[in-house]
């Protein structure tokens, strides 16, 4: 367990060290599940072994929000003065991703179906 958590830590370095050292706006732990994903690619039998650390990980995923939670009431402050701002803009990017997932999905559906067709 410790050796692939050791490489899905390993992963993340990567991305991050890679993120930070070319200056590229992608953060790096997407980087770094991208070399992730590629990996699993090229070595099938890796999802077999990555599967119990990664189930422990999502079992326990709730204690990693925690910090996000103290991070909010540090700034109660920030908050209260944008409120309402952070809220329309959180409001309006919710809405603008589900109608771009829908146009995706319609875009795919629509494809697909002139493929079979």
């Amino acid at each position: 367990m410790l050796h692939t958590f050791g490489l899905l830590l390993g992963c993340q370095l990567l991305g991050e060290i890679t993120a930070r050292g070319f200056g590229f706006s992608i953060p790096g732990p997407v980087l770094g599940l991208s070399l992730l994903v590629l990996l699993l690619g090229a070595v099938p039998t890796l999802a077999g072994r990555l599967r119990p650390t990664t189930e422990v990980i999502l079992t326990n995923l709730s204690f990693l929000f925690v910090p996000a939670g103290v991070g909010v009431i540090g700034n109660l402050a920030v908050l209260s003065q944008d409120g309402i701002a952070l809220l329309v803009v959180l409001v309006l990017s919710t809405v603008l991703s589900m109608l771009a997932s829908v146009a995706t999905f319609i875009g795919v559906r629509y494809i697909t179906e002139r493929r079979t067709a």
